[in-house]
């Protein structure tokens, strides 16, 4: 018989033995381990509740739905608030905002051809076993409704014993979808992928880096500007997380006149800004500046928007370039951005929006920018990764 004593920053349970990280426990409960590693219940904790999703068991696409909202919320805020008062900060912390059920509007699915036809799905956890999720809690029901027709796409799209990935972005004129496949595109291929868009209502089909056909822009809304992303650009999980995050920005950057939007993407933060200030947008991918400044070009009431494409890891804006601007918002990826933090410790910067979706760089960069001066003022943590261990935050920075 084992305790679970907490858990770790991933959902595995620590166990009273010392060495065992045991999946899809809670603390405080009683377990006990098989040889074969099977895990039972022996004193179930108060939080702990069954599975919404049927496919919960085999799936490994959510880690965490044997919680309550509530016992996911406290831990995850933990996790941000352990990782920034390890650094000796000590800001106010938000209640978390969690995204709902069926609201993830874009999911990378695996299919696989079978003797009857194909599956379409998720691997089970540390597993290549695939298995399928009609009922999966997670996407939205559009995503869902697709399932059948990227069913049809992977008997098409797959070699007999190979795998492909299938990354579908809901939008508003029928699904975006990106096939990853080794599979060459033949002119007769070309032809049958083509037909399969128009008759399964696809917006976009995207064959690996070969767009095949684009019947309707797949375009998606950036604070009320339309913006047509390029295949697999990055896109906020949930429309409601999105909504939080600008938010939180909007609500920093209120008194903003110029603002430098550094990992800038499409235009997330950039299109809503420029309703209020002009707008300065940086980021790596050519392809993504050039969709926020057609969508801009294309908006109403927006003030001025420029681009610059700029690797900011190797090359940060430096202090004399910042020194054009009144208020940063940065979204850097999972690596954070040591280097652009660095130069805006050392700017002449006021207000810095900084947006994350780890809480170790974000706890590292925060720290760099009050040693510099700047007061942390408040943290809201963004949960629009349900049921998994990922997590997003926004915190304010403001010159004392």
């Amino acid at each position: 018989m084992l305790t679970i004593e907490s858990l770790t920053h991933l959902g595995m349970g620590r166990a009273s033995d010392g060495r065992s990280l045991l999946p899809r426990v809670l603390p405080g409960e009683e377990v006990d381990v098989a040889q074969d590693g099977t895990v039972r219940i022996v004193t179930p904790s108060a939080d702990r509740i069954a599975a919404p999703c049927r496919h919960y068991k085999s799936c490994g696409g959510c880690a965490m739905q044997h919680a309550t909202d509530a016992f996911v919320a406290d831990w995850k805020l933990g996790i941000v608030q352990k990782a920034v008062q390890a650094h000796g900060l000590t800001p106010e912390f938000r209640p978390v905002l969690t995204s709902p059920a069926q609201s993830r509007r874009r999911a990378k699915f695996s299919g696989r051809r079978t003797k009857k036809g194909a599956m379409v799905g998720f691997h089970g956890r540390a597993s290549h076993t695939l298995f399928a999720v009609p009922d999966c809690q997670l996407v939205t029901p559009a995503l869902l409704d697709i399932l059948p027709a990227l069913e049809a796409l992977t008997v098409l799209a797959c070699s007999r014993k190979g795998e492909i990935d299938l990354t579908v972005t809901e939008a508003p004129l029928g699904p975006d979808v990106l096939v990853a496949t080794d599979k060459d595109l033949t002119p007769q291929l070309r032809i049958e992928m083509a037909a399969f868009a128009n008759q399964h209502g696809l917006s976009r089909l995207v064959w690996n880096d070969e767009p095949v056909v684009t019947i309707n822009p797949p375009a998606q809304d950036f604070g009320g500007t339309k913006v047509t992303p390029p295949p697999g650009a990055f896109l906020q999980a949930t429309k409601h997380g999105e909504t939080m995050l600008l938010q939180a920005v909007a609500e920093i950057t209120a008194k903003a006149q110029r603002v430098v939007d550094l990992f800038a993407g499409c235009g997330t933060f950039t299109l809503p800004l420029a309703k209020r200030a002009e707008v300065h947008a940086v980021e790596g991918e050519a392809e993504m500046l050039s969709a926020l400044d057609r969508g801009w070009r294309a908006g109403h009431e927006l003030r001025k928007v420029t681009t610059e494409t700029r690797d900011l890891f190797r090359r940060p804006l430096e202090p004399d370039e910042l020194r054009h601007f009144d208020t940063a918002v940065i979204d850097p990826p999972r690596a954070g951005a040591e280097a652009q933090i660095a130069t805006l410790a050392r700017s002449e910067i006021k207000t810095i929006a900084m947006v994350s979706c780890n809480p170790i760089t974000f706890a590292r960069d925060a720290k760099t920018l009050v040693d510099a001066g700047f007061g942390m003022g408040w943290v809201q943590t963004v949960d629009q990764f349900r049921w998994s261990p990922h997590v997003e935050m926004v915190a304010s920075f403001s010159r004392k």
